[in-house]
């Protein structure tokens, strides 16, 4: 992808095979059917059905990605005569992942499995109006953290110092490191960049993490790393965010829309195929998946939702127009008027579905995991509205995993991090639903 960030590395696995050397169309659609086929594993015979490679074609991509460490034996299956097959099962502890929720008033880092399985997460307050050193240094900070082995469920920053779980014990005050961002590395992980590093097969050792998927409010360019205008914080325009931490923390760093990286987990996991994400929160954006395939638009603009104009003499918005469904919806939230929002929320996504005739409609954001039913209702009630109308079918509508009501306290916005370790995990496997 050609957005990646690239920080200084070495990715070798078992024997001096390389990562790099196992993104090929045919490896990655092994890794796939294994991935797919649990722990009960798949055979070599199996496989090459399911590819239609030569069982020869077959053995040696697997032989090269057991010697990384990705791949180890799951038992033997039945003989049907002859020698009974080996299957095969994908060793998912072996390549981890950081997926990254950079938000405008806080940072959500998690450690994932090759599965995209959560295994450690941290969420630090911040303000992305303190400017775009103090980003850089309180989100290099939190990753390193994360990859340090610190992490659970725990929740930092505000008005007292804490200390991380690393190795070293740094002492952070305010959720920001005293003495700027520590290497990434420490306890039980170690980054792509060490010397030697190589994917954690049966015999232990410390897991090779292989990048980190960074999601963050638009607009932004996904193809450069670049973050542009922001709606209320002019100062990051311009910043190259995922060089910056990629040079930080020595790992490549992939950027992409919070929604986006929402919308692309939720692909992966086959909710739909056309198909909205609409996220509210600090402020209200959409990730659109179209025909299966994640749909950025050719300035990652696409999405845009919460500046729609839908009252001409409205309040003003954040961005400089008035009335957009953004300000509407946040200004009926800060009057507690929740129903109003969900009311003002169902109409822009009326509004969507009359555009591009999305079969879905996933809500997600702590705005709407600290009250899903209301935002459902609302929602509902205006896309029945509008099927009644024009005498087609409802649009289905509920809250996306991970951003619901057991998520509101740590922000409801899991569902965004752990689409953004996607960014970096899906290639591996050949599933990157994108419209380029």
């Amino acid at each position: 992808m050609s957005g990646v960030a690239e920080g200084p590395r070495r990715t070798e696995g078992r024997g001096g095979v390389r990562l790099a050397d196992l993104r090929g169309h045919n490896t990655a659609l092994v890794l796939d059917l294994a991935r797919g086929a649990g722990r009960e594993g798949i055979s070599r015979p199996e496989l090459a059905l399911r590819t239609g490679l030569t069982v020869q074609a077959v053995s040696k991509i697997t032989g090269r990605l057991r010697e990384a460490g990705l791949l180890t034996a799951a038992g033997r299956r039945e003989s049907t005569g002859g020698k009974p097959a080996t299957a095969l099962r994908l060793v998912r502890e072996a390549v981890q992942a950081l997926g990254v929720h950079l938000d405008r008033d806080g940072v959500l880092v998690v450690r994932t499995d090759l599965t995209g399985r959560a295994l450690a997460r941290r969420r630090v307050r911040l303000d992305l109006g303190r400017g775009a050193g103090e980003v850089v240094d309180l989100v290099a900070g939190a990753m390193a953290d994360v990859l340090a082995g610190a992490g659970g469920g725990g929740e930092a920053g505000g008005g007292g110092p804490f200390r991380t779980g690393g190795a070293d014990g740094d002492g952070w005050a305010g959720g920001v490191p005293e003495t700027g961002a520590r290497p990434a590395g420490g306890a039980g992980v170690r980054p792509a960049r060490e010397a030697g590093a190589r994917p954690a097969g049966e015999t232990g050792g410390a897991p090779l993490v292989l990048g980190a998927g960074l999601a963050a409010p638009g607009p932004l360019d996904h193809r450069t790393g670049v973050l542009h205008k922001v709606s209320g914080f002019p100062g990051l325009d311009g910043l190259p965010l995922a060089a910056a931490l990629a040079e930080r923390l020595g790992l490549p760093v992939v950027l992409d829309k919070d929604t986006n990286a929402a919308a692309l987990g939720r692909a992966l996991a086959g909710d739909a195929r056309a198909f909205a994400y609409l996220h509210l929160g600090t402020g209200l954006g959409a990730g659109l998946v179209l025909d299966g395939r994640l749909y950025r638009g050719p300035r990652t603009g696409a999405g845009e939702l919460g500046h729609q104009v839908v009252r001409l003499d409205g309040p003003p918005c954040v961005c400089g127009n008035r009335g957009c469904v953004e300000a509407l919806c946040l200004a009926a939230l800060a009057a507690g008027d929740t129903g109003e929002a969900a009311r003002v929320l169902g109409t822009a996504a009326a509004n969507l579905v009359g555009l591009l005739d999305v079969e879905l409609i996933l809500l997600g954001g702590h705005r709407i995991a600290a009250a899903p039913e209301a935002f459902l209702r609302g929602v509902t009630v205006a896309l029945d509205a509008r099927a009644s109308r024009t005498g087609t079918e409802p649009v289905r509508v509920r809250v996306a995993e991970g951003a619901g009501a057991a998520e509101a306290a740590g922000g409801g916005d899991q569902v965004i991090a752990e689409g953004a370790a996607q960014l970096v995990l899906a290639p591996l496997f050949g599933r990157l639903p994108a419209e380029e």
